[in-house]
């Protein structure tokens, strides 16, 4: 009997703050995920930039990194945005069964680590940039 009233989820009316911060939430991964996609266009057109001024000079500037690490950023974004996407959706499963679902410590570490990768990436050009 117990067995039964356990296994199957429980539908609750979750509070609206609980949902507001959840699409406040949301919300932010899209913000975050715009701004990845814009600083990835600004890298790639970055190289451009450095071309035509390097032209201008008549010095040699080497801007075959742009396009690549700004590919990479608007890959970023594109992934951010999706991650979000799958967390809003889950945590509102989770808010209507009376749960909470949690981000695991690995992904946890994992965002971090990238995170970490795309600073010290950036930290690297800009000191091979000159």
């Amino acid at each position: 009997m117990f067995a039964d009233r356990a296994s199957k989820p429980r539908s609750v009316e979750p509070k609206a703050s609980d949902v507001l911060a959840n699409e406040r939430t949301f919300l932010a991964y899209v913000r975050t995920s715009l701004a990845c996609i814009g600083f990835g266009f600004v890298i790639a057109r970055f190289g451009l930039f450095l071309e035509r001024f390097a032209e201008f000079t008549h010095q040699k500037v080497t801007t075959h990194y742009s396009a690549a690490f700004g590919i990479a950023m608007a890959a970023i974004g594109v992934a951010v945005g999706a991650f979000g996407g799958w967390r809003y959706d889950a945590t509102d499963r989770g808010l209507r069964e009376g749960t909470v679902r949690r981000l695991t410590p690995v992904a946890g570490y994992m965002i971090s680590l990238v995170v970490a990768a795309v600073g010290l990436l950036v930290a690297i050009y800009l000191t091979t940039a000159r």
